[in-house]
C-alpha cells in the first residue's frame, strides 16, 4: 500500500478514535442530560450511533487536515545578498516645491 494512503488512514483512525472517546465522555459525564436520553429512550442507541459516526468523521477529517498541513517544510533562507533588498537612492532637489 502506498505510504500516503497509510498516512491518511492512520490519521483518520486516530481522529475517529478521538471522536469515539469524545462521544463516550459526553454520555458518561451526562452533559445536557445525554445519558438519560441515550439509556432511557427507545431511540437512544440510534441517537448514540449517529452521534459517534458524526463525531468520528469530523474528528477524523480534522486530524487528517492537521497532519497534512504540518508536513510542510519551512522555506530555505536565501543565500548570498538579499535579491529583493531596497537600495536607497539620492534624489537632488533643484528648487523648492510650490504650495
Amino acid at each position: 500500500m502506498p505510504t500516503h494512503i497509510k498516512f491518511m488512514l492512520r490519521h483518520a483512525a486516530l481522529g475517529s478514535l478521538a471522536g469515539l472517546v469524545f462521544s463516550v465522555l459526553l454520555v458518561w459525564l451526562d452533559v445536557a442530560g445525554l445519558r438519560h436520553l441515550v439509556l432511557a429512550t427507545a431511540d437512544g442507541p440510534l441517537a448514540f450511533t449517529i452521534m459517534v459516526v458524526l463525531f468520528a468523521s469530523t474528528f477524523g477529517g480534522v486530524q487528517i487536515a492537521i497532519a497534512v498541513m504540518a508536513q510542510q517544510e519551512p522555506p530555505a533562507p536565501p543565500k548570498g545578498p538579499r535579491p529583493n533588498a531596497l537600495v536607497p537612492v539620492r534624489v537632488e532637489v533643484t528648487e523648492p516645491p510650490q504650495t
